[in-house]
């Protein structure tokens, strides 16, 4: 379909007339865009939901069709949709439950709240993938019984399911008091010993990589155990025996979890792995004392992890603000810091403390007012796009620091027309600007038409509604995703839309 017809679909100020003419004309892709806009009639909505399921279940999970829309035989995927969404009818479930697609079985076994009869018919579903799906999101007394199944793909589940009862993951976790599983995934389809390739090259095998079995389904036992210890309601005393388990992947899910104890953390800081220490440097659960070991780390990714830690004291982060690069984001520390910190933090000799603190939107108007007019560039780039600055200030950032600060100025929410205009006119020029000018809503015609030399940049002018409509219109014969951008601008002519409507008829 071609891109201008899908510009139109989603432009806003498109004709009601206009909309049943892309309807009529509309292919699965087409009629996907169309089934966004907040502007159908039921009828528009009934017709679109008639092209297929993918369009029928885009529409339920949108609460713009409702069960009295649907028939489950017509549309079953997006009965399942309202069922997901706790808006469906339960007496659609019996004839899903025993529907010959395998998928919809499936994805019936995942809603929430099933009648008793249709979830035992599920656990005796004769494909695992259904039962298994049932074993992960089923509640009640259904997950410790289905966490005893001969098949280790169904366990798997369980022991994801945080409904399933402690004691039953201690035993899926252990393998003590719980008889050993039949079947996994792999010897269902392979002779065993086997191993699966990592680089299968059977384009119709599922099997994760690395799958094996040799009668133990050891990976399949392996991923037991890895649910159940990212399962917060697995007793910690039963995963607390991993953290010397030679697998890498057991010892991370360990370090993460939310309840581990101090001496336990002190082991795992000591892991040769650094993944794992950088699980656990993330992990809200360590204490201050482990929090300072870690920050002496030098081990891949652990200090900028630790970074991201929200209980890292302040004179921790700003040791860690200098030893590695945290990029442009705010710490969730620094977002959680209280009035009197926020001004020790912006009072900091050292601008990379600075600059984290210029990261928050929040800041008092003194502050960030302060932090505009810091003499290190990156601190001023960092606070550039706060709301509030105003426009002498702004300017007074960019006569001070320059290409350092001026795509920053140009994304600040309240950069004025004028001055949105002479950053497009920055010499020498800063590219990046001209994509910021030319999604920001202040940005002036002049500006816009700046921004149509940038390759990057000219799509987000081309749906500008600042735009010139007779430019507008001259670019919808211009490339695929400018002419698409041009046609869902709400600034479009009508007449012109109606044009094009006819003229890009497939």
């Amino acid at each position: 379909m071609n891109p201008v017809l899908h510009g139109l679909a989603a432009n806003p100020s498109l004709p009601p007339e206009l909309i049943d003419r892309l309807i009529t004309m509309a292919d699965l892709d087409l009629s996907s865009e169309l089934a966004t806009r907040t502007d159908l009639t039921p009828t528009q909505l009934t017709t679109l939901a008639a092209r297929g399921d993918e369009i029928a279940v885009q529409l339920a999970y949108e609460g713009r069709l409702t069960a009295d829309d649907i028939d489950p035989a017509v549309h079953p995927y997006a009965a399942l949709a309202l069922l997901d969404e706790g808006a469906g009818r339960q007496e659609w479930t019996p004839f899903l439950a025993t529907h010959p697609t395998t998928r919809i079985r499936e994805k019936l076994a995942a809603c929430p709240d099933l009648p008793p009869d249709v979830v035992r018919t599920l656990a005796a579903d004769p494909d695992i993938k259904v039962v298994a799906e049932l074993a992960l999101w089923t509640t009640g007394e259904t997950p410790a019984r289905l966490a005893r199944h001969p098949h280790a793909e169904v366990r798997r589940a369980a022991a994801a399911n945080d409904s399933t009862p402690p004691a039953v993951l201690e035993m899926l976790i252990t393998g003590e008091g719980l008889a050993p599983a039949r079947q996994c995934l792999v010897c269902d389809r392979e002779e065993t010993p086997y191993v699966h390739e990592w680089s299968c090259p059977r384009p119709e095998c599922d099997l994760p990589a690395g799958a094996a079995c040799d009668g133990s389904h050891q990976s399949t036992v392996h991923e037991i155990q890895r649910m159940a210890l990212l399962n917060p309601t697995t007793p910690i005393d039963a995963a607390v025996r991993f953290a010397d388990h030679p697998s890498m992947l057991l010892r991370s899910a360990l370090a993460s979890r939310p309840d581990l104890p101090p001496g336990l953390g002190a082991q795992l800081a000591k892991d040769p792995i650094p993944g794992v220490r950088a699980d656990l440097a993330e992990n809200p659960a360590i204490d201050d004392a482990l929090i300072r070991t870690l920050a002496a780390d030098h081990g891949h990714d652990v200090q900028r992890r630790l970074a991201h830690n929200p209980n890292v004291p302040l004179d921790v982060l700003a040791d860690l603000a200098r030893a590695t690069r945290i990029g442009s984001t705010l710490l969730p520390r620094i977002a959680a810091a209280s009035p009197d910190e926020t001004v020790q933090l912006a009072v900091s000799p050292d601008p990379a403390v600075r600059m984290l603190l210029a990261q928050r939107r929040d800041l008092p108007a003194a502050i960030r007012d302060a932090l505009a007019v810091d003499p290190d560039a990156k601190v001023a780039k960092s606070v550039a796009p706060h709301p509030g600055l105003s426009d002498t200030l702004l300017r007074t950032m960019v006569a001070r620091h320059g290409v350092q600060v001026v795509a920053g100025v140009a994304a600040n929410p309240e950069a004025p027309p004028a001055l949105l205009a002479e950053l497009t006119r920055h010499q020498p020029p800063v590219r990046k600007v001209f994509r910021e000018v030319a999604r920001h809503p202040h940005a002036p015609a002049p500006a816009l038409l700046a921004c149509l030399t940038d390759v990057h940049a000219r799509p987000l002018a081309a749906a500008h509604p600042n735009l010139p409509p007779p430019v507008i219109a001259e670019l919808l014969t211009d490339d695929d995703r400018v002419a698409e951008a041009a046609a869902s601008n709400r600034s479009l002519a009508p007449t012109v839309m109606s044009v094009a409507s006819l003229r890009f008829v497939p």
